[in-house]
């Protein structure tokens, strides 16, 4: 049930407590936001924010790099290993590398999903150990 006092993106209600599963949630509320949030049309080819911004040149770019570095920082606040996060910043560098190619770019930024990557590395993490705050998708 949603609590009308937490925040919500695209209706879905966001903890806001610094626990490993509050922030766990948000994490994974930012990455579906950012690549897939929305369906091409007439295909079942999902897409987010991260690829649409994407198409403005150089603040397009700006926005969603600082939006990823937010699921970074969010990962060095559950306690990854440095070199997970060093990764982790790696996979947002070479997003916005191949995003910042005019045409080109934008359409392997769609293939190169960092945030989905990022969030792959702390699940995995998470799983390991925190498996209190694993969610049970039903």
């Amino acid at each position: 049930m949603n609590n009308p006092d937490e925040p919500q993106i695209v209706g879905i209600s966001l903890p806001t407590g610094t626990d490993v599963q509050s922030i766990s949630q948000r994490v994974e509320a930012m990455e579906m936001l950012l690549e897939r949030s929305f369906k091409v049309p007439g295909t079942n080819f999902p897409i987010g924010l991260d690829s649409i911004i994407g198409l403005i040149p150089v603040l397009g770019d700006i926005v969603t790099t600082a939006l990823g570095a937010y699921i970074v920082w969010a990962a060095r606040n559950l306690g990854l290993p440095k070199w997970k996060l060093w990764r982790m910043a790696g996979n947002i560098a070479v997003d916005t590398a191949i995003g910042a190619v005019p045409l080109v770019g934008d359409a392997a930024d769609v293939l190169f999903r960092s945030n989905t990557r990022n969030l792959r590395i702390i699940k995995k993490h998470l799983d390991k150990h925190h498996p209190e705050a694993r969610i049970i998708e039903g």
